[in-house]
């Protein structure tokens, strides 16, 4: 179906019900290799016009989506969320800017965006910097003293 293993497939109800299709276009709007493959909405009911699925990819990477056809008792939280690696600052701003504007901003990377899903921006220098012994002490302190991660001051901390 769609080549890989897993697709993360995300339920929008409580609170976020009916925001699926725009939380999808949100989400294509910011990424690179973006393409929506397909949105089914609800034809009837309370939910009529609702997504039943939509399938879409970001970064090439399969998603899908919909808003629940009935209440659910649960939402999203942190406890799930999605981890993009950037390479540079200019993209790591890129992403978390977007996420921030409506969401909610939290430590070390982690940001909920406007629709509660939760993400981990990080820099792809993180791992190299906390896994040399002489430096993973000094990153994780610089680490917890951030929100949105700055290469700059997690480079200058480990020197």
């Amino acid at each position: 179906m769609h080549g890989q293993k897993f697709v993360t497939t995300w339920m929008f109800c409580g609170e976020q019900q009916g925001k699926a299709e725009e939380a999808v276009n949100f989400y294509v709007s910011l990424f690179q290799n973006t393409k929506i493959e397909g949105i089914m909405k609800y034809p009837e009911g309370e939910v009529a016009g609702q997504v039943v699925h939509a399938q879409f990819k970001l970064n090439d990477i399969a998603f899908a989506a919909m808003d629940s056809g009935v209440p659910q008792p649960f939402t999203f939280s942190e406890g799930i969320s999605q981890v993009i690696e950037c390479d540079t600052q200019e993209e790591i701003d890129h992403y978390w800017d977007a996420f921030a504007k409506g969401g909610k901003e939290s430590m070390c990377g982690w940001v909920q965006d406007k629709f509660g899903v939760s993400w981990q921006v990080v820099p792809s220098i993180l791992g190299e910097l906390m896994s040399d012994p002489a430096n993973a002490i000094k990153a994780s302190e610089a680490c917890m003293k951030m929100k949105k991660f700055d290469i700059a001051d997690l480079k200058k901390a480990t020197e």
